[in-house]
């Protein structure tokens, strides 16, 4: 299982981080927001994209910001968003609980920096009711991931 997953991996690296797991669905934005009573920038979700050269990234955003094509382009050449199928096969985690914890199979994580703007965020921990809450930092350090800034300001969303 993937929540299992997630379970594993925190004890393969000695974490003590303590998954929430709830009785309602937080497989969207929304539903977690309103699930973990926070605002849904709060959510962090997990991307999955193949880029042009094949290679499969995860991307973490804070929940409420959107792909910036341009900047995305810049970061990383074309890329597309994988479709359903490929997510559960290349991360082990079902669409609404992937996470950059457990992937079924080593893959470049990369956090966009608006994960900054926030103290603590919620991602999903490897099911669609299951989160933890992390700071942002802490989060790259233990996926290695890399900051990268590739959405729009979330200012430019509002407007």
């Amino acid at each position: 299982m993937s929540l299992q997953s997630v379970r594993d991996f925190f004890a393969a690296h000695q974490l003590d981080i303590p998954i929430i797991e709830l009785e309602v669905s937080t497989a969207t934005v929304a539903l977690a927001a309103e699930a973990h009573g926070v605002e849904p920038g709060r959510i962090a979700k997990t991307l999955s994209f193949r880029l042009a050269s094949g290679e499969v990234i995860i991307l973490v955003t804070r929940g409420d910001a959107r792909i910036d094509n341009r900047k995305f382009k810049e970061a990383f050449g074309k890329g597309k968003m994988l479709a359903v199928e490929e997510v559960v096969a290349l991360t082990g985690h079902p669409v609404g609980g992937v996470c950059p914890f457990g992937l079924a199979q080593p893959l470049p994580v990369y956090l966009d920096r608006s994960l900054q703007d926030f103290d603590e965020v919620l991602p999903a921990a490897g099911a669609i009711h299951s989160a933890v809450r992390i700071s942002p930092a802490r989060m790259a350090d233990i996926t290695a991931g890399s900051w990268v800034d590739v959405c729009q300001p979330v200012a430019e969303l509002a407007g």
